[in-house]
């Protein structure tokens, strides 16, 4: 059993390292200064490819839920999220998308009745630290609007990770079918906003079209459908854990193919973060339930009932 969860643990992880290398393919293959572009170039492709792939539409309530869905962790966290590139450094921007697990945690008290240990909050914090010191070299002056957009980017995508949690799958639809809904819904919510926002779309030369084409099908389409599987199969406060790995892997492949440096001091930080994040996979221990036979006669009764 610890064997499947460390799996399923590993695969949902795979899309954040997948996330950390969109930095890269953006600033070496992608006309610059169009993000709204690049979302919605990401989201709307994915969606309807997957869509296609899947033929399952939703039902019933399942219109409004992923409307909804589609909404917090597409159409609205890629625009905050860059709002918050072009306002503030990476380094802020990236320790304020690592709050999840700590937003997660408290937002499963109302929808998901669960408590919040002080065992994640203490990790959480722990998270935090160590993508801060390996965000260092990033993080500048404070700038309040980006900064709020930040951690609204994080709050939108923490809101949905715990909504997706608590309403579940529906029955007839997978992985791919929840994925490509949600990214329909925000590729159309961006798409709007993009063409109001920067005009026309670029001229894009060869090595732009499979920089697109990456984010499209590689870093988005199969990223999401891990991300939802893990979802579904995992904790929400876990699988929220895992959002660590993104900066991570930025920082990583800044380093390998960018020539960035990296400090003994950042190095720590990704000890410690990985670390946080590996113990934020560890389930809580549960109570063994008392065996039927030796409940008093009053709560055996109660059980009937």
């Amino acid at each position: 059993m610890r064997r499947a969860a460390a799996a399923t643990a590993a695969v949902t992880g795979l899309a954040q390292v997948l996330w950390g290398s969109t930095y890269v393919v953006t600033t070496e293959f992608l006309p610059p200064d169009r993000p709204l572009f690049t979302a919605l170039a990401r989201a709307l492709p994915a969606g309807l490819l997957l869509l296609a792939v899947t033929r399952v539409l939703p039902r019933g309530d399942w219109w409004w839920r992923a409307a909804v869905l589609g909404v917090l962790n597409i159409g609205v966290f890629f625009p905050l999220l860059f709002l918050a590139a072009y306002r503030v450094p990476g380094g802020t921007a990236a320790v304020a998308g690592s709050v999840g697990p700590l937003l997660v945690a408290v937002l499963g008290v109302p929808l998901l009745a669960e408590r919040v240990r002080a065992r994640t909050v203490v990790t959480g914090l722990a998270a935090v630290a160590g993508v801060a010191l390996v965000m260092l070299p990033g993080l500048g002056v404070v700038d309040a609007a980006g900064t709020a957009a930040a951690l609204a980017a994080a709050g939108a995508m923490s809101l949905g990770t715990v909504l997706g949690k608590r309403w579940g799958r529906p029955e007839g639809a997978g992985p791919p079918a929840l994925a490509g809904w949600q990214l329909t819904v925000g590729g159309l919510v961006i798409a709007p906003l993009a063409a109001a926002v920067e005009g026309a779309p670029p001229d894009v030369d060869a090595a732009g079209a499979a920089g697109y084409a990456y984010l499209a099908l590689v870093n988005t389409a199969l990223a999401y459908w891990l991300w939802f599987r893990g979802v579904g199969r995992m904790g929400a406060t876990s699988v929220t854990f895992l959002v660590t790995l993104s900066p991570l892997t930025a920082t990583t492949l800044g380093w390998a193919f960018l020539g960035e440096s990296l400090t003994a001091v950042q190095v720590t930080g990704m000890a410690l973060a990985l670390g946080a994040t590996a113990a934020g996979q560890a389930a809580p221990r549960q109570r063994r339930p008392v065996p039927r036979a030796r409940l008093p006669r009053a709560r055996r009764d109660h059980v009937r009932r």
